[in-house]
């Protein structure tokens, strides 16, 4: 394969207005559908899991913090090890990224797919996920991570811009549900392991003023989606 080949598979969309209302109805439907069917979430939650976890491999090395692993559990749960100092803002970081993460990839997949952006969003992903195979702990981590590399190949190396366009909105808009109810769920747990609980002993601020700080998150990232798509359809 030549460079030109490989050049064109990562470059943007020459249009952008594939996005198509019609198309997006149909999207918004399937998401609908496999969020609200309860054998399909099962499955699909473990890569809202991924995120969240890449999210604090993520913030950490940008904290200055060394990533040595990760987790994926059977029950949905996941955990990733970074290593530093025991306290301070690279930590508080780091543990405070888990759940803002699958919200702002999501907002980022769709605004990348409404402005024709999809490609190169996508080779990114690919990339990064590459990489993280290196810091894969358990063998179900390492089939999601595979699965989703291998769904996400294939979506790249037979390029169809509007087919890329619209699966990244999907994608994004089950990040941003998975978001929420991953937020709703930690809302509603009394776990001291959590995120937010983990944050209060950290920084001495209730959890719940960080379970808030996940909401705003959350709901810019929505929001920031929902107007992508309404430029879209103008």
């Amino acid at each position: 394969m030549e460079w030109a080949d490989l050049a064109q598979r990562w470059s943007p969309a020459a249009r952008t207005e594939l996005l198509a209302p019609q198309g997006v109805i149909v999207v918004l439907a399937v998401t609908a559908l496999a969020v609200g069917w309860s054998p399909a979430w099962r499955v699909l939650r473990l890569g809202v899991t991924l995120v969240h976890e890449l999210g604090h491999a993520v913030v950490g090395v940008l904290s200055g913090r060394r990533f040595t692993g990760f987790v994926l559990r059977p029950d949905m749960s996941g955990h990733t090890v970074t290593v530093g100092r025991p306290r301070g803002p690279g930590l508080a970081a780091t543990t405070w990224a888990g759940y803002p993460a699958p919200a702002v990839a999501g907002a980022v997949l769709v605004l990348a797919a409404a402005r024709g952006w999809a490609a190169p969003v996508l080779t990114l992903t690919l990339l990064a996920l590459l990489v993280s195979l290196v810091y894969v702990r358990s063998a179900l981590t390492g089939v999601v991570v595979l699965a989703v590399l291998a769904a996400g190949g294939s979506l790249w190396w037979w390029r169809d811009d509007v087919v890329q366009q619209h699966v990244l909105v999907g994608l994004g808009l089950l990040l941003l549900v998975g978001a929420w109810r991953h937020l709703g769920a930690t809302v509603r747990s009394r776990d001291a392991g959590s995120d937010s609980s983990a944050m209060a002993r950290l920084t001495g601020v209730p959890g719940a003023v960080w379970q808030g700080s996940f909401a705003l998150v959350c709901a810019g990232a929505t929001w920031a989606s929902g107007a992508a798509l309404l430029a879209a359809w103008g």
